[in-house]
């Protein structure tokens, strides 16, 4: 468990810098969009990576791994525009938009190790597109429940929907060996 301890945050570690130097190039911007707006966001970087998946073409050129880390990111984004609905600024400073990052970071990280144990770390042994498949398939729950104004009978709520993707994600990106040099 420590090695996927020390991998998960080595992934960790590139996402956050990813997120910290884009929030100091564009500010929190994202905070305008809707959750089902960022919803749609993580459906195209998914579908992108199924489709190079699945055809071995890469005509834009950016790596999937990329879009592994854009996709942790948005969930975090996408969790904190869920939970933070007493936030009226669109722009926080780079410090608040950090807080909330790292926040939220902490519960899916306290949510993998939970998960991971009664699992028995099951993700070691599955592909990168079957990780791909099942983000997709979170997405497409997650679009439903915004369909239904976030009224569920039964199921998880958006919210735990968009950690399983971001944990999902990062699963991804250890098996692509992202933040192994860190």
């Amino acid at each position: 468990m420590s090695k996927t301890n020390t991998e998960y945050t080595n992934v960790i570690n590139v996402c956050r810098d990813v997120f910290l130097k884009k929030t100091k190039d564009y500010g929190t911007a994202w905070r305008i969009l809707r959750p089902s707006s960022l919803t749609d966001q993580l459906f195209i970087k998914a579908q992108r990576i199924r489709t190079i998946q699945e055809t071995g073409q890469n005509k834009v050129g950016e790596c999937i791994e990329d879009e592994f880390v854009a996709i942790v990111n948005y969930c975090v984004m996408s969790i904190i525009q869920v939970r933070e609905t007493g936030l009226v600024e669109f722009e926080l400073p780079v410090d608040e938009a950090s807080s909330l990052y790292e926040k939220y970071l902490k519960e899916a990280y306290e949510l993998m190790i939970k998960k991971n144990h009664d699992y028995g770390e099951a993700w070691r042994t599955m592909r990168v597109s079957s990780l791909t498949d099942l983000i997709l398939q979170k997405i497409y729950r997650v679009k439903q429940i915004e369909n239904n104004n976030g009224a569920t009978i039964i199921s998880e709520g958006i919210d735990a929907n968009y950690f399983d993707m971001l944990n999902y994600s990062v699963f991804a990106l250890i098996h692509l060996n992202v933040g192994k040099n860190e």
